[in-house]
């Protein structure tokens, strides 16, 4: 009783701590989600020029695009292709609103009728667009299906768009001109031609052994340079790969299974209480359902092939083999198998032929017009077969009226000289083992073939070779072992370091660097789009490691490195920075303790001939055996003719130059075509570079790494 007076009177303190505690405890989720605290939404993919795209309408373009892809396109790619079409869209109607550019109803039209002027289902019988067509088909779908009726208004935004792209592509090009002074720049740039002496000490002249760069100095390079050095958010990763891949043993044991596969064996059938003898391979009458029942992927085919077609590590020995020997098990790929002889023969190499192809309802490739039967079109084709017994003549009229094989009606039925294999298996029996002159009615997928054979050419041994294969994979046991083994180098390194456990095991340390944010592929582990977002997240500190189920095995991944976007390492950098420092230091070392004032004297101080060169022009600022080097030409025709200029530093090395002669462009008339000839290139460089200088002038928040998985 004393404690609840105690708690009464207390009431007012028990309150604030209470309020206090969940005020922590909000705030503490505010902290952990701090696009919630600064009001950035969850549901925003992206925002473009003020304008968001929402996370659920960006995924439904994500799924349907997935599936126009297919499923060789990863999610992150066609994730990717859809941001982009989005930021496209998002950027150009930011300019379309400026100008005021839209698509009418009335020009929506129009641009449908173009768009849509050769698809069947919106032509009349002239072949002509059909506007009531259209109007219809848009009613039907806005009755029967949302989601149909969704993707057609998408369509009609997509095209929309494109219309107004071109319209505003027009508009700028419209504007981007060339006048009759710019051509006569154009003229003068090209005609002026300066000849020269001259004299390169190349930079290659000193080793880059003999020149030193230093990580301060590409350091202080990147901090004077940082729009050319910037650095997207990355991280980089190390990781040892547990691969499930079968053993010796494994190997044995699969070798050992196919072996007894061979011969028959005594089996107690508990059934009828009686031992039965289970034919094997080379007794089996039943060869097709005993390799389809004992063989992993790999169905029995009765067709004949060539040596060449045989399996290349054994194909000497099958081809060797007499009819109904075994060979094997062998190796073959991820494969052991057992391989029977089960016929051999000889064929021709090619055949001609020709045919007519009479189809029924329901055949493959039969056209929605065809009402026969299939009983229908075998008695059809019996008859026409029986008029051309009597009367060959006919048989290109009858192609013409009857065959629904398009490929072959224009040539009279023929297919000429096509290998065995080429043609389906009915089809290929017929013409391959038959003999020349053969006339007769075939049944395939594709209805029945009225075939006449019209001729053969050269002989080879072929051969019908029963196979079953087992594919070469772990057992159970062994991939038991690979998963403890990653576990427990994943519990070793809890304690030691990841390199120190590896050496130990002797693993293989496979390193990766610089890991962007929206990147999938890790390589040697393909799309790991799982780890890539993992070690992004803000839970996860530089050497934090993870377990990962991968194809072929386990990876137990550690992040090394985390980077914030803003400049490139000194590392990431090197690769362009060091040359162009050590490009400048070979410069000055090239430069200092030169006095000299003439090409004679310069090149002997640097063991080099004085060279020459004629008819150099501005446009093409190119010097005959030294490569392209406009600072120095831009040097030459700032000279006067017989004067010499200083040390000049190049692309290549270091130069001096004496101008020898000038010869000016040719005083045209009119300047017109050169004009055009820069009009030209503007266009050109409207079409290729509009867009990405929008792009790159827009506003563009990327929350796809948050938002999206």
């Amino acid at each position: 009783m004393a404690i609840l007076n105690k708690i009464r009177q207390k009431t007012f303190v028990l309150i604030l701590v209470i309020a206090l505690a969940l005020f922590a405890f909000i705030l503490s989720g505010l902290v952990d989600n701090k696009d919630a605290l600064f009001g950035k939404s969850q549901n925003t993919v992206a925002t473009i020029n003020g304008k968001d795209i929402g996370r659920t309408e960006f995924m439904q373009k994500v799924e349907f695009q997935q599936k126009q892809m297919g499923p060789n396109a990863t999610t992150t790619q066609v994730m990717n292709q859809v941001f982009e079409a989005e930021v496209r869209q998002a950027v150009m109607s930011a300019e379309f609103d400026k100008l005021g550019l839209s698509v009418e109803s009335d020009q929506m039209r129009d641009v449908l009728r173009a768009a849509l002027a050769t698809s069947p289902e919106f032509l009349n019988d002239a072949g002509l667009f059909d506007d009531a067509k259209l109007t219809e088909y848009i009613a039907n779908i806005k009755e029967t299906s949302t989601q149909q009726y969704q993707q057609w208004i998408d369509y009609e935004q997509n095209v929309a768009g494109s219309a107004l792209q071109t319209n505003y592509f027009n508009l700028v090009k419209a504007g981007t001109t060339a006048t009759l002074a710019e051509g006569a720049l154009e003229h003068k740039l090209e005609g002026d031609k300066v000849n020269i002496s001259y004299v390169q000490v190349p930079f290659s002249t000193i080793l880059d052994t003999d020149v030193e760069v230093s990580k301060e100095e590409i350091k202080s390079f990147i901090t004077k340079n940082p729009k050319q050095y910037k650095a997207d958010a990355s991280t980089d990763l190390q990781y040892v790969m547990f691969q499930e891949v079968a053993s010796l043993e494994d190997e044995n044991d699969i070798k050992s299974k196919l072996a007894v596969l061979v011969n028959d064996k005594k089996e107690f059938n508990e059934t009828t209480n009686a031992t039965e003898t289970i034919l094997g391979l080379k007794n089996t009458k039943n060869i097709e359902a005993f390799v389809n029942e004992n063989s992993d992927d790999f169905k029995y085919n009765s067709s004949f092939v060539t040596k060449a077609q045989l399996p290349a590590v054994v194909a000497d020995t099958l081809a060797n083999s007499p009819v109904g020997s075994i060979y094997g098990p062998y190796k073959d790929a991820a494969y052991f198998k057992l391989s029977k002889i089960v016929a051999t023969t000889k064929l021709p190499d090619s055949v001609k032929a020709r045919h007519i192809l009479i189809p029924f309802k329901g055949a493959n490739s039969a056209a929605e017009d065809v009402v026969k039967t299939e009983a229908e079109a075998k008695v059809f084709a019996d008859s026409l077969t029986t008029i051309l017994k009597s009367n060959n003549s006919k048989f290109e009229d009858f192609v013409t009226a009857y065959s629904s094989d398009k490929g072959s009606v224009e040539k009279g039925g023929f297919y000429d000289w096509y290998p065995y294999g080429q043609m389906v298996p009915e089809f290929r029996d017929f013409t391959f083992e038959g003999k020349t002159g053969d006339l007769g009615v075939v049944k395939t997928v594709f209805g029945f073939h009225i075939i006449e054979v019209k001729g053969q050419k050269g002989t080879s041994e072929l051969y019908k070779v029963a196979t079953i294969a087992r594919k070469i994979e772990p057992s159970d046991a062994t991939s038991d072992k690979v998963f403890r083994d990653a576990s427990n180098f994943e519990v070793n390194i809890a304690s030691k370091s990841f390199t120190a456990v590896s050496k130990e095991a002797n693993y293989d340390v496979r390193p990766v660097k610089t890991i962007k944010e929206l990147e999938e592929n890790i390589p040697g582990l393909g799309a790991q789009r799982s780890i890539v977002r993992w070690s992004f997240d803000e839970k996860t500190k530089v050497g934090d490691v993870k377990r990962y189920t991968v194809p072929g095995g386990y990876a137990v991944v550690q992040v090394t490195a985390k980077r914030d976007a803003g400049l490139m390492t000194v590392e990431e950098a090197s690769v362009t920075v060091t040359p162009k420092l050590r490009s400048e230091k070979k410069a000055k070392m090239i430069m200092d303790g030169v006095n000299a004032s003439t090409l004679e004297d310069f090149a002997a101080l640097k063991s080099q001939q004085v060279k020459t060169a004629s008819a150099i022009n501005m446009n093409n600022p190119t010097i005959g055996g030294a490569g392209r080097e406009p600072l120095v030409i831009g040097f030459a025709f700032g000279l006067k003719d017989g004067e010499t200029s200083k040390l000049i530093v190049g692309e290549k090395g270091v130069y001096m130059v004496k101008r020898t002669g000038f010869t000016p462009a040719v005083k045209l008339d009119n300047y017109q075509s050169f004009a055009n000839k820069v009009s030209t290139q503007k266009l050109n460089t409207v079409q290729s570079k509009l867009y990405t200088a929008l792009k790159d002038a827009a506003e563009i928040e990327d929350n796809r790494a948050k938002t999206v998985q």
